[in-house]
């Protein structure tokens, strides 16, 4: 595969960054990466984080993050509110999801403008717990020159609070470090697993963790962003022993992804290798369901 190719790859929608009918309204947002990230910051507000907005998320409002298609996404945003998508809405009228769903828009946003661009599963390390590397995803775009990561939710208001000393919209590769490096890292004993994942929650992090990011980063790659509790494959329990081959598995994986230049290349193996490749249903571990990947329509 050529750098063309590679590039214009990821400027394909793939099944759950294809805008649809509503390809028109992301044209409308300005092209240039900071416009899109304020753009999706108007649009869009953390569930676990509307204090930080003065209101209280209601339990109905909850099941948004669930959504997985960028075209259900836009159609819940335009049905409540037929302003042009560049037009921020109230914090508290804001598409209610976590930080997959802004990595999923600005990806979308990105592509329909022509720009390379994928979703990267991995760990940030710029939250309160600054010993702990924190579950998270962002964008990743060609500008020309190198692929760029960048946060579209780390807002003004999340930049103050966290106190974030570095631009949102140019993520330093040590603060948010991609699935394929963190194993790397762990590893080498280099990163200690069992501060990788959710903080304060007993049993949600370690290496099964930082495994099971691997594979939705390898899916990204491939064009199928699932959502941060999707579960298929091989994905590895918390109770689970990660065994020589599987061990094997994910060195070869890592290796090719932490390196943004040579990541499309897993690529081939997200096609051929039944333990990485999304099927039409996967396990919601939240609501503990088989759900399609795609709905019926």
């Amino acid at each position: 595969m050529s750098a063309n190719e590679c590039l214009a790859y990821y400027t394909q929608p793939g099944p759950l960054t294809d805008a649809g009918a509503h390809r028109d309204a992301l044209l409308s947002v300005p092209g240039d990466i900071r416009g899109i990230l304020a753009a999706v910051q108007g649009l869009l507000v953390h569930q676990a984080l509307t204090g930080l907005y003065g209101f209280e998320l209601p339990e109905d409002r909850k099941d948004t993050a669930h959504f997985r298609e960028t075209t259900g996404i836009l159609d819940r945003i335009l049905t409540e509110d037929r302003r042009p998508l560049a037009e921020p809405r109230e914090p508290e009228r804001r598409f209610a999801c976590t930080c997959r769903t802004f990595t999923l828009l600005t990806v979308a946003a990105l592509r329909a403008h022509g720009v390379p661009a994928r979703a990267r599963c991995g760990f940030g390390n710029y939250f309160p717990d600054a010993d702990w590397h924190i579950d998270h995803w962002v964008a990743e775009h060609w500008n020309g020159e190198r692929w760029i990561l960048s946060d579209a939710q780390m807002d003004p208001v999340q930049v103050k609070e966290f106190g974030l000393d570095f631009d949102p919209a140019d993520v330093p590769r040590d603060r948010f470090v991609v699935a394929g490096q963190a194993w790397t890292a762990y590893r080498a004993g280099e990163l200690d697993a069992d501060k990788c994942g959710l903080p304060g929650i007993p049993g949600e992090s370690g290496p099964w963790w930082i495994a099971a990011n691997l594979i939705r980063d390898v899916a990204s790659l491939s064009n199928m962003e699932l959502l941060p509790w999707d579960v298929w494959g091989r994905m590895p329990e918390p109770e689970d022993e990660i065994g020589p081959d599987l061990t094997a598995l994910f060195d070869e994986l890592a290796a090719a992804t932490a390196d943004p230049d040579t990541a499309a290349e897993v690529r081939s193996r997200y096609a051929t290798d039944a333990r990485l490749r999304v099927p039409d249903q996967v396990l919601n571990a939240v609501r503990q369901a088989t759900e399609p990947v795609i709905p019926a329509s």
